[in-house]
């Protein structure tokens, strides 16, 4: 059950994951829009809110353990639980993005060089647009335009820090240290992925090879008890018998025809 409710449910809560970023973006973008699209965006995120809330209790209700289930989706219940304040809405889009990458894991067409792209795709506009809305009014702070929160976003999460743009206040810096870590996480995911690749080839040709040795072994096995087998049949014919004296040859010599009998 609680997989036929993800299933179908995958796509609705794909479009609100979109609506939900494109709704947390217009704010920050274009801080000086008209009220009413703030007030618009702000009920977006909270409807995409109300229905990642009931996906939660829906897949609560389905799991067969519910402790299982509460202890390994951490992240959802924080971002249901936790109120909608701005400082926060970061969680909540971190589990938007790990709830889009667990939905698209489940397709079997998605492989994982998709995923880690899109990770990364994710979390440097969302870090972008977090570390603007954050270092923007800071007196100090030098990340000023959208242009700049990209460029520390791409430094940050490649772990490279160039050191030009750096936050200044606390929220700030733990952002830089979420999108540090994120890059270290993924990082580690394309190693494993590209070792796991180069050793699954190596077992597959020492399989490969093995069952040729195999084969060849057999082969050889076969051929010598063919040899043992006709070396036997060899040795158990009997040989030809000698013609006793004083008995004719049935076979005439050579070059004389047998004569008719007398009459």
């Amino acid at each position: 059950m609680k997989e036929s409710w993800e299933k179908r449910t995958q796509t609705p809560l794909l479009i609100l994951a979109v609506a939900f970023g494109i709704a947390y973006a217009v704010p920050i973008v274009a801080p000086d829009a008209t009220p009413w699209i703030h007030e618009f965006c702000l009920a977006v995120e909270w409807v995409v809110w109300g229905a990642f809330a009931l996906d939660y209790a829906v897949r609560l209700a389905l799991a067969p353990s519910k402790r299982h289930f509460v202890r390994h989706h951490p992240l959802d219940l924080l971002a249901v639980l936790l109120p909608l304040v701005q400082p926060l809405r970061l969680l909540r889009l971190v589990s938007t993005l790990l709830l889009v990458g667990r939905r698209a894991r489940m397709a079997p067409q998605i492989t994982l060089t998709t995923y880690v792209a899109g990770a990364v795709v994710g979390l440097m506009m969302f870090g972008s647009l977090a570390v603007l809305h954050v270092e923007r009014s800071a007196p100090d702070g030098n990340i000023k335009t959208l242009g700049d929160a990209v460029w520390w976003s791409f430094t940050t999460l490649t772990t490279v820090g160039y050191g030009d743009h750096a936050p200044t206040t606390g929220l700030g810096r733990v952002l830089a240290v979420g999108l540090m870590l994120s890059g270290i996480a993924l990082l580690g995911v394309v190693t494993a992925n590209i070792a796991a690749w180069f050793i699954s080839r190596f077992e597959r040709d020492d399989a490969v090879e093995r069952r040729q040795t195999e084969l060849l072994e057999a082969l050889t096995a076969e051929v010598r008890e063919l040899r043992a087998e006709l070396s036997r049949l060899s040795s158990a014919a009997p040989a030809p018998s000698a013609v006793p004296a004083g008995v004719p040859s049935a076979v005439p010599p050579q070059g004389e025809l047998p004569s008719a009998p007398r009459s």
